[in-house]
């Protein structure tokens, strides 16, 4: 179907402001367009408590943010890594739609910094983030969350590091994870499928975007087979969480984001396969200026909920 009228309204708003393609851009004046991303968003829902601590990566300390819902514990945790393309991105982008997730499902979400590249090449990113998850399970029931009930999520990259941080938890001692959702999620700096023609250009994010932000990311192209970089690639996808693997009609990654989904459910996990069309890669972040992006929020506390209460 055609792109949203909204999202098209807010693409030509763009290129009459003579937007940059982010190819073209220094990795500052990335993450400077990645924070405006704010402007675009419904405001913040108030919630009972927001909670800023640190957490131990393998370079030092992280940031974090923890949003605990007017509702009684033990609350199930949902632990967030923002996208960004591993360039950009942090705590202040997904500060709307974590308040909103932890209203609506009625679930903590901790929200989590990690190291960007370029200046933190892989698997810098997935250290840190799998480094929080653990503090996240370690400390639970501090802030009053259930260990036993832990998600993972992300968007775009996020959604990357979300899916490795549930390889990683399966395989290397836990903690167990109860969910994993993956928001329009790159997971294959290789893929070379039809998503990525037709909606090459034009878009939020071009093809040629895309590789700029794979080629931020990683250290080489013998980078690209580890599954710790590339999720798909694992030896085996059995054993993970059920997913909820999310991707938008028009754009480039949204045929690798399917695919994964599909390689999920032959795995033998549940696996539940949205797609949004209309919508665009980053819509999860626009819920003030594309209206229907409540549907990428609405997907989400469904699926959650179902599983949170299982």
């Amino acid at each position: 179907m055609p792109l949203d009228e909204r999202a098209q309204t807010l693409i030509d708003a763009m290129a009459d402001q003579g937007a940059r393609p982010f190819e073209l851009m220094t990795p500052q004046e990335c993450r400077e367009v990645v924070d405006t991303f704010t402007g675009l968003q419904a405001p913040p829902e108030e919630v009972a408590q927001v909670l800023d601590s640190t957490y131990q990566g393998p370079a030092g300390d992280q940031s974090l943010r923890i949003y605990i819902p007017d509702a009684v514990g033990p609350l199930p945790i949902v632990v967030y890594f923002h996208g960004g393309g591993f360039v950009g991105g942090g705590l202040a982008v997904v500060d709307e739609p974590a308040r909103a997730l932890a209203n609506d499902v009625g679930t903590i979400v901790v929200t989590v910094s990690y190291r960007l590249a370029p200046e933190n090449k892989f698997p810098a990113a997935t250290d840190d983030t799998f480094a929080a998850l653990k503090w996240v399970a370690a400390h639970a029931t501090e802030f009053g969350g259930d260990p036993e009930r832990i998600a993972v999520m992300g968007d775009s990259a996020g959604g990357n590091l979300a899916a490795v941080a549930a390889q990683r938890a399966r395989d290397e001692g836990g903690p167990h994870l109860a969910a994993q959702v993956l928001i329009y999620p790159v997971v294959d700096s290789t893929a070379n499928l039809p998503s990525r023609t037709e909606f090459g250009d034009g878009y939020v994010i071009t093809a040629s975007a895309l590789d700029w932000f794979w080629e931020q990311y990683l250290p080489s192209l013998a980078a690209a087979e580890s599954p710790l970089a590339t999720p798909s690639r694992a030896q085996s996808l059995a054993d993970l969480p059920p997913a909820l693997v999310l991707s938008t009609e028009c754009e480039v990654s949204r045929d690798e984001a399917e695919a994964y989904a599909r390689q999920l459910a032959q795995a033998g996990v549940e696996t539940e396969a949205v797609r949004l069309d209309g919508l665009m890669h980053g819509a999860y972040w626009m819920s003030g200026a594309v209206p229907r992006s409540r549907e990428i929020h609405d997907a989400i506390v469904r699926f959650l909920s179902k599983q949170f209460a299982s």
